[in-house]
């Protein structure tokens, strides 16, 4: 693998990462459809399968940090909007530190290294 495509595999890695996080702040701002969060996240160039975002939702779901409820919709089928719980909530507080403690300490390290 060239260096490019190992770029490329950790830039992924890091989305990946910081998937759960991205849901939640989407969730907070509102409900969201599955595939209105797909395309929330695409447009910020955080790409995701909608193979690794059904089954993401339906463990924050079982983890009791999302909910759902069942709304018609003009446009075809009934959808089913996510929603964000008290204890999403929490978590996404909890994420937000985390967060902020990180990217500190990033930015620490690069204004510390001379390039």
């Amino acid at each position: 693998m060239d260096n490019t495509g190992i770029i490329e595999n950790n830039k992924t890695q890091m989305r990946r990462g910081v998937l759960e996080y991205s849901i939640l702040l989407i969730l907070a701002s509102g409900d969201e459809y599955a595939s209105s969060i797909i395309q929330k996240l695409k447009d910020v160039n955080i790409i995701v399968a909608e193979g690794t975002t059904y089954p993401l939702l339906i463990r924050l779901k079982k983890l009791g940090l999302l909910n759902y409820r069942w709304e018609e919709s003009t446009q075809g089928p009934p959808r089913k909007y996510y929603m964000i719980t008290e204890l999403g909530r929490q978590q996404l507080a909890g994420l937000d530190a985390a967060w902020d403690e990180l990217s500190s300490a990033i930015a620490s390290i690069r204004n510390g290294i001379d390039r």
